[in-house]
C-alpha cells in the first residue's frame, strides 16, 4: 500500500517496528529472525535471537505527548496471547527444547518521526 494511503497509527507502528529491528541488531546485538510473523492465533512484531534464547518482541509506539511509557499496556490478555503466539511458532517450527524471552521496545517519537527516546525492557513478563 502507498505509504500516502497509510494512516497515521499505522505510519508510527511500522516505523516504531523498524527502529526497533535496527536498534536491537546494531546497539544490543540481537539477531532478527522473523520481522511480523504471523499466524492463524496473531502476529508478533519481532522474533530475534540474544545468544541462545529465542526472543519474542513486542513494540510499542508513541508521540509527544505520550501517556506513561506503555509498559502497562502490555496487560495479562495480551501476554498470554504472546506466549500462544510463541508456542504455535515454536510447534511450526518443530522445535522442542528452546529458550524463550519475551521483550518489549518502546519508541517515543516527536510529530514528525525523528526517535526520541528508546527503552528497551528485557524479560518483561
Amino acid at each position: 500500500m502507498p505509504e500516502k494511503f497509510i494512516g497515521y497509527k499505522k505510519k508510527l507502528g511500522l516505523r516504531g517496528e523498524k527502529v526497533a529491528a535496527k536498534y536491537l541488531q546494531e546497539v544490543e546485538g540481537y539477531k532478527i529472525i522473523v520481522k511480523n510473523y504471523s499466524c492463524p492465533r496473531g502476529e508478533i512484531d519481532l522474533i530475534a535471537r540474544d545468544e541462545k534464547t529465542v526472543v519474542f518482541v513486542e513494540v510499542r509506539s508513541g508521540t509527544l505527548p505520550f501517556a506513561g511509557w506503555a509498559e502497562e499496556s502490555i496487560g495479562w490478555r495480551k501476554q498470554k496471547k504472546l506466549r500462544q503466539l510463541a508456542s504455535y511458532y515454536f510447534n511450526e517450527k518443530g522445535q522442542e527444547d528452546y529458550v524463550a524471552r519475551f521483550d518489549v521496545v518502546i519508541i517515543l517519537f516527536t510529530e514528525t518521526f525523528n526517535v526520541q527516546k528508546i527503552k528497551l525492557i528485557k524479560n518483561a513478563f
